[in-house]
């Protein structure tokens, strides 16, 4: 069975959403820091931590992970600062 998406390994990555996770002071130096990037498709690669399965047993009902996906948990300043640079659907 055909999704009705796909990620595209292909795609590269075109501008970050928001600022680096050093600017909001939500790391330290370059290794293992949160980020949001927009990709040159238009999809959206988000860096975090891998919760998949921490959260696995707690989805709410009509929510799952897919083998290949992994639930990834950011600052929610992270996103907040994203949303200038966010369109509008």
């Amino acid at each position: 069975m055909t999704r009705p998406w796909e990620a595209d390994p292909a795609a590269s990555f075109a501008r970050r959403l928001g600022r680096s996770a050093e600017d909001g002071k939500k790391s330290k130096g370059d290794t293992g820091c949160p980020d949001i990037w927009e990709l040159d498709n238009g999809d959206v690669a988000v860096i975090g931590r891998d919760l998949t399965e921490v959260y696995a047993s707690r989805l709410p009902a009509g929510v799952s992970v897919a083998a290949d996906e992994r639930l990834v948990v950011i600052p929610g300043v992270m996103l907040r600062v994203a949303k200038p640079d966010i369109a509008d659907a």
